[in-house]
């Protein structure tokens, strides 16, 4: 059970470095805030909530691989390398990929619930 715990310190510890040391981490858990805010404050359904965390998750746990690759990359290869340059790319471009589409996911959800909400307030 030990080492179990040991684990979970190990992957603690490395989620707290994300979040210190990268900006993008940053600005993520600041938006991850303000769209569960939005979600307390619209009453999700059940399903909608599972879709917005499961969004939430994904972009952050996708941008701290694309963290580690980057620091793999530098610890490998200092120097410009074009194959470092395409993982670097690549692994960023998962980022946007899933960026993109859960904000997708996030207006398909939330535009509903703020035209009633608008909609509400001008009656």
């Amino acid at each position: 059970m030990s080492t179990f715990l040991q684990n979970i310190g190990f992957a603690t510890e490395g989620i707290k470095y994300f979040f210190k040391s990268e900006r993008n981490g940053r600005i993520q858990a600041v938006i991850a805030f303000v769209v569960v805010a939005m979600s307390f404050y619209v009453g999700l359904s059940p399903l909608e909530w599972c879709l917005i965390l499961g969004c939430i998750a994904l972009v952050i746990a996708l941008e701290m691989v694309n963290t580690a690759l980057e620091r793999v990359c530098a610890m490998l290869s200092p120097e410009f390398h074009p194959m470092v340059k395409i993982i670097k790319d690549v692994s960023a471009g998962a980022v946007l990929w899933a960026a993109i589409f859960c904000a997708i996911i996030g207006a398909i959800i939330f535009i509903p619930h703020l035209l009633l909400l608008f909609n509400n307030l001008t009656r």
